[in-house]
């Protein structure tokens, strides 16, 4: 049989439409909640509780909240009994009262009224989502700031921090899920609504990834950079970086760009931290076309997968360490990460041989298990032949 807790379940399952056709000016009418009529199939006592506890909870014993209709019906072991037919809620206040949402309503009504008489334009957003209404509950006035700035300049063209808006200062960034809803609907002509980044689809500037990297030739670093060789800039001015360079040495792992610190000297070279997937926001970096371009990743799934990527953009890049002499010297049984079946069509021959043994048995040697002697005496010989 039901019970109180499943009768206000399933109310609490038609608040948002009570709330939706608040916002629409429908009156309240008699909210129905179907009974159930089964009942436990064991003794006397256990029915006269279950009906009891329904009963006990009702508008007839608290004063408000659902009334019961009752219907006879004849049951396989306690013969005619009367069991609930229909729960309803007569009135808005038993409905509200029952669920215990009578000053949450009031809050909502104020807010759309906050809102409707700033923004009448997010009428239509308020009736599909009165959800979000009470859950941003004392934060409109923060929140039609925002949206009046944008309505006003739509296109700013500023850092989110840069906005010249009234609220907190992390505010924004904090809550760009229900911003982003709402710009969508007050400046939709302007919104760039292919982009699910925030500051892209609402024209605004956007924190570039850093790219960083070590000048491996200290003339290079004393004639361009004051002698510093380790330096981060934002991947635009990289694109832009004019250098005598010949040589760029993509290396995956941060470990191993400090390796660097012991490679000999490479004439017009510098090593690019990679940082895994985030190679590819190389890829506009058009001078990189003019460049002898060595890729250094880890001897495992994910590092062929994206020397693969990376090679898409530049072809002439060339795998370094990554060879299965290098893996079966130092292969030292560890496990790698299990990833999907890949076609990767910028592999050679014998680098896809590798993927393959890697994959199938789930084999990995990272950049770093192989000792800088090792790397030293590789680069050397690099270096120094024809």
């Amino acid at each position: 049989m039901i019970t109180p807790d499943e009768i206000k379940k399933k109310a609490n399952s038609k608040y948002t439409v009570f709330l939706r056709e608040l916002v629409q000016g429908i009156p309240f009418s008699r909210l129905v909640i179907a009974g159930d009529k089964s009942y436990s199939r064991s003794s006397w006592p256990d029915f006269q509780q279950e009906i009891q506890s329904i009963i006990s909870h009702s508008k007839e014993k608290k004063g408000f909240g659902y009334t019961l209709e009752f219907q006879q019906v004849k049951t396989k072991y306690l013969g005619l009994q009367d069991l609930p037919r229909l729960i309803c809620f007569e009135t808005e206040s038993d409905f509200l009262r029952f669920l215990g949402k009578e000053k949450e309503v009031e809050r909502f009504k104020t807010d759309v009224n906050t809102i409707t008489a700033s923004i009448p334009l997010l009428g239509e957003w308020i009736a599909k989502n009165p959800g979000k209404v009470v859950d941003n509950h004392g934060k409109w006035d923060s929140l039609l700031k925002v949206c009046h700035y944008f309505r006003q300049n739509p296109k700013p063209d500023l850092y989110i921090r840069e906005l010249p808006v009234t609220v907190h200062t992390k505010f924004i960034e904090q809550h760009q899920g229900i911003l982003r809803e709402l710009l969508d609907a007050v400046i939709a002509e302007h919104a760039n609504s292919g982009e699910n980044q925030f500051e892209k689809r609402f024209n605004l500037k956007c924190r570039e990834p850093q790219v960083r990297f070590k000048v491996l030739d200290k003339s290079l670093a004393h004639q361009f950079f004051s002698g510093i060789d380790d330096l981060a800039i934002p991947v635009s001015l990289f694109e832009t970086l004019k250098l005598p360079l010949k040589r760029v040495l993509v290396a995956e792992n941060k470990t191993t760009l400090y390796t660097t610190l012991t490679l000999p000297q490479l004439r017009d070279t510098i090593a690019v931290f990679g940082q895994g997937n985030a190679v590819l926001n190389l890829r506009n970096t058009s001078w990189l076309n003019d460049m002898e371009v060595l890729y250094w990743g880890d001897m495992d799934v994910h590092g062929f997968e994206i020397l693969s990527r990376f090679r898409g953009y530049f072809p002439h890049t060339r795998s370094v360490l990554m060879d299965k002499s290098t893996f079966d010297r130092f292969f030292e049984d560890d496990e790698g990460a299990v990833s999907g079946n890949m076609i990767l069509p910028n592999l050679t021959e014998e680098e896809l041989a590798l993927y393959e043994l890697l994959k199938t048995n789930n084999w990995r040697l990272e950049q770093e298990k192989i000792p800088c002697h090792h790397v030293i005496s590789y680069f050397e010989e690099y270096v120094t032949s024809p």
